[in-house]
């Protein structure tokens, strides 16, 4: 008896002795995929080097073995295997065959993370906020004022969600001008206008996007969501010109505006036009808000899907990290920008998920001098009609959201050791 407790502890450390690396698998063997981001995100900030391996089991993390990343792995619930030294080989090795369509991409450095948001209490949810702070992803929120202010230098990548660049107060006038949150908002935004010293908040939602723009062209990582993607562009085209109807800033807008747009200026979208009707909440014909449930039917969840595309992820790298995920199609969710209309988006952005059938881009992604973009429409990917005053979306019930995996893929991407292009 004692020689075989003997032989079995033998046999166990040899095990331990050779258990290399950590893997934490990302297809469906993950208990909780949302929380192996928080993971990943930890080593780097402990300057641990982290293997991402693309298309292998849902886009895998591997790195090497410490008793400290296994203990974390278990106290946050996340599934890993200790795997030795000669496996983690075997794994690099059927990657890097040419004939498979996988890719190891080395995470060095956690980037750092801004969230651009009103500093009070708003009457909705960010999900990027939400699924940062249940993965357990360090960020910090800046507004206005800090960007007019240049502090998003300090910054590697930057959320937009539910914003109105355009100075519209995101189109709420219509159900909500008698709201208390509606008028405190009103009078925060015209306050800090004054202050920075703009005529008008559409003048200083107008500076703050330049400087987006600018941030974005230095080398910096812009991702939005929901209201944000479209009204930036939007802004960003309507420089010098008033789109905004009285009650929104006292006067009229310009006239013919639809004609002067300077599209040249946008990151995504050309040859819109704009809807300045106070009591729509769709800003422009980009947002397929009005239109899909009339035009083709898109009614219920059953029938609100978008896929996602499969790059070659030896050649086309940073597509195929934005799109990582155990699942390929994804269930559709709406928001004040639900999806985008493909026929205003300009031919050099990637359209990386898609409802063909209604000819809607859901996700895309393109670059913007020495930066990136990366555009997602919709409010949160695990409440299909999120409205004004809900609850907020309680992530411990989707562990495993496709949806919102897409989000934590563009916080990673900007720790990827950059790699030469293949020509």
């Amino acid at each position: 008896m004692k020689k075989s407790i003997s032989i079995t502890f033998l046999v166990l450390l040899s095990c331990i002795s050779q258990a290399a690396y950590i893997l934490i698998p990302m297809d469906l063997e993950q208990k909780n995929h949302l929380k192996s981001y928080g993971i990943a995100y930890w080593c780097l900030q402990k300057d641990v080097e982290v293997h991402w391996l693309l298309n292998y089991r849902g886009g895998s993390f591997m790195t090497k073995y410490a008793k400290q990343i296994e203990t974390e792995c278990t106290i946050r619930g996340v599934s890993y295997e200790v795997i030795a030294d000669a496996k983690s080989t075997a794994i690099l090795t059927e990657i890097s065959n040419p004939e498979v369509n996988m890719e190891d991409v080395k995470l060095e450095k956690a980037p750092k993370v801004a969230v651009y948001s009103p500093k009070t209490k708003q009457p909705w949810d960010d999900a990027v906020t939400l699924v940062l702070t249940y993965a357990e992803i360090p960020y910090e929120v800046i507004y206005d004022d800090d960007i007019i202010h240049d502090k998003l230098l300090l910054y590697d990548w930057l959320h937009l969600h539910h914003e109105d660049f355009t100075g519209q107060y995101g189109r709420f006038w219509f159900g909500y001008r008698n709201a208390p949150w509606y008028k405190e908002q009103e009078r925060t935004l015209e306050a800090s206008a004054k202050a920075l010293g703009f005529n008008k908040v559409s003048e200083m939602k107008l500076a703050v996007a330049k400087k987006i723009r600018d941030f974005t062209s230095g080398g910096g990582f812009l991702f939005a969501m929901c209201s944000a993607p479209d009204s930036y562009d939007i802004a960003l085209a309507a420089e010098g010109l008033d789109v905004c109807e009285s009650m929104f800033d006292g006067d009229g807008t310009t006239p013919n505006y639809n004609q002067k747009l300077d599209y040249s200026k946008t990151f995504a979208f050309k040859d819109f036009s704009l809807i300045t009707n106070p009591n729509e909440y769709a800003k422009s014909n980009i947002d397929t808000y009005g239109t899909r449930e009339k035009k083709y039917g898109i009614t219920q969840q059953s029938n609100d899907l978008f896929t996602l595309f499969d790059f070659s992820a030896k050649w086309d790298v940073v597509p195929t990290m934005l799109c990582q995920n155990h699942e390929q199609i994804i269930k559709g969710f709406w928001g004040q920008t639900v999806a985008f209309d493909k026929s205003f988006i300009k031919p050099n952005v990637l359209i990386m998920g898609e409802n063909k059938a209604a000819n809607e881009a859901r996700y895309i992604h393109g670059e913007y001098g020495k930066g990136t973009f990366t555009f997602y429409g919709g409010h949160d990917p695990e409440d299909y009609k999120h409205r004004v005053e809900d609850p907020p979306t309680d992530l411990s019930l989707h562990p495993n959201s496709p949806g919102y995996r897409l989000i934590l893929n563009n916080i990673l991407f900007p720790a990827a050791k950059k790699k030469k292009q293949k020509t």
